[in-house]
């Protein structure tokens, strides 16, 4: 590990090659907001692969890829004489700062639900007109449901039992399903998001995370089918002549396998 001082010159020095390659590279000099934006979210994604994968070396270099993104956007800013890395630094600062009263004022807390209260709300005197405010639009909607739900859940409108958010999801499938017999396809549609949104406020409840539970879930589904097409492949048959029942019994074989 580095010291802090070995730190900053890592850091200092990082900002001294974004200088250079702005005056020298092609490319970094053809650079904007609006052409490193879906290269910062396919680096974010890359980092969720890594941290998913527990994958400590990739996480770094994930990681190392992501704050060059930092540097590289306060670097077009200072150019646009907007705001520089020292900026950016600053603003966050005193956000945490001013988001950590019971850090840093006499604010008392007593555990980590009185904490997220407290950001709720300070958010709200920042200007915010509501507790959905900052929620991007274009987040995935399984990650969007989590975020809704966690902000709701920070200023106390939140189930009080396991059991009675079960209940719910319970209710909603039952919905769907009297949507599903009346044939109604605007209230199927409706019925189901229902039934995502209860289900995915209940992976909360039990502490785990939908969108990695999903991620697993199709993981597993690729492994075992390229399981049966590898073994039918093996077979010198065609994938496509399978019935339904070869099929099964290929999945059974794949699961104890895979």
């Amino acid at each position: 590990m580095n010291s802090r001082k070995t730190q900053l010159e890592l850091i200092d020095n990082l900002l001294n090659i974004m200088d250079e390659l702005r005056l020298k590279c092609p490319w970094d000099k053809k650079q904007t907001f609006e052409s490193l934006r879906v290269l910062t979210i396919e680096e974010t994604h890359e980092l969720s692969e890594a941290i998913i994968d527990k994958d400590s070396k990739a996480i770094k270099s994930e990681l190392g890829d992501l704050l060059l993104h930092v540097v590289f956007y306060s670097k077009i800013a200072s150019e646009n004489q907007q705001f520089d890395i020292g900026d950016v630094s600053k603003a966050i600062s005193e956000k945490l700062i001013n988001r950590h009263p019971h850090i840093y004022k006499n604010t008392k807390v007593s555990s980590e639900k009185d904490v997220k209260q407290n950001w709720e709300a300070l958010k709200l005197k920042e200007g915010n007109d509501s507790i959905f405010s900052g929620i991007p639009n274009s987040l995935p909607e399984i990650i969007k449901s989590q975020r809704i739900q966690d902000k709701a859940s920070g200023v106390g409108f939140e189930w009080k039992k396991t059991e009675h958010v079960w209940d719910k999801v319970k209710e909603e499938e039952k919905e769907l399903i009297n949507a599903i017999n009346l044939k109604n396809k605007i209230s199927i549609e409706e019925e189901f998001g229902d039934l995502f949104f209860s289900l995915i406020n209940y992976s909360r409840f039990i502490k785990i995370d939908p969108e990695l539970a999903l991620k697993k879930a199709n993981k597993k589904f690729i492994n075992r089918f390229k399981y049966i097409e590898k073994k039918i492949k093996s077979q010198n048959e065609s994938i496509y002549n399978m019935s339904l029942n070869d099929f099964n019994i290929l999945w059974k074989e794949a699961k104890n396998k895979v």
